[in-house]
């Protein structure tokens, strides 16, 4: 999806998908037309079997600034059903692992992407906050229970009272953020935590997602693949798990 007042760009090498947020003038501020063409670039990573992990990441050394100011009442507007909690939910629901890459500003809007994200690694010098106080817009209902259920509800009532910005090492202590680096660490760890998570049974990533997500339905179990996980483990080698394992992320759902 492209536009002239911003981006969202979508990569894959390999197993891995990035989707970079790039509104660089505007400090990768989200525009209406942004936020809506989430669910449809994450639906299409989904259906695609390669892609076991997906990271969300800003352009340019930011994550992202937030809804742009210009179309705010417009993504604002409708509540439950605006733009940018239709993207939010769709990022949550995604059936795949996320991983947040949080350089620079993650406020607004970007926080509620990376909050979206299964995972969160940050940058030391990265800005956390969440601001709606500050333009008199109500935060959703299901955007709140999921950033509550991150932090707490005292530490929720801290950033949506105050709406001030808090630094990395603070985002870190209260649960925003699962761990923070150097700038110039921050690109192998996610490099490396993604292409971990890629090797490992997708079967059993995605269950456990599905689970700790609050999916009632169990995922099924495959003797095959358990039968190649143990008899790589006594090995000592890789993995090499059955086609099916990643075919179909309804199996875990």
């Amino acid at each position: 999806m492209t536009s002239s007042d911003g981006q969202l760009r979508v990569a894959v090498d390999g197993a891995v998908a990035t989707m970079v947020i790039d509104n660089p003038g505007k400090r990768n501020a989200m525009t209406a037309a942004m936020w809506r063409a989430v669910p449809a670039l994450l639906e299409g990573l989904a259906a695609d079997p390669a892609v076991k992990v997906v990271v969300v990441e800003g352009a340019g050394g930011t994550f992202c600034a937030g809804a742009d100011i210009g179309d705010a009442a417009a993504i604002a507007a409708d509540g439950e059903d605006s733009v940018a909690v239709r993207a939010e939910l769709a990022l949550a629901a995604f059936p795949k692992p996320t991983i947040a890459r949080i350089d620079g500003f993650c406020v607004g809007g970007g926080c509620q992407l990376a909050v979206a994200c299964d995972l969160r690694f940050a940058a030391d010098d990265s800005r956390f906050g969440i601001t709606p106080a500050k333009l008199g817009i109500v935060y959703p209902a299901s955007t709140t229970r999921r950033l509550v259920a991150l932090v707490g509800p005292a530490r929720a009532k801290l950033l949506l009272f105050t709406a001030e910005l808090i630094d990395a090492g603070a985002a870190e202590r209260i649960g925003l953020v699962d761990a923070v680096v150097a700038p110039g660490l921050l690109a192998a760890l996610v490099r490396d935590t993604a292409a971990t998570i890629a090797a490992r049974s997708q079967r059993s990533v995605r269950a456990a997602k599905s689970i700790i997500d609050g999916h009632d339905l169990p995922p099924r179990q495959d003797p095959a693949e358990i039968a190649e996980g143990i008899a790589a483990f006594r090995e000592r080698r890789s993995p090499a798990w059955p086609a099916e394992d990643i075919a179909d992320a309804s199996q875990v759902r």
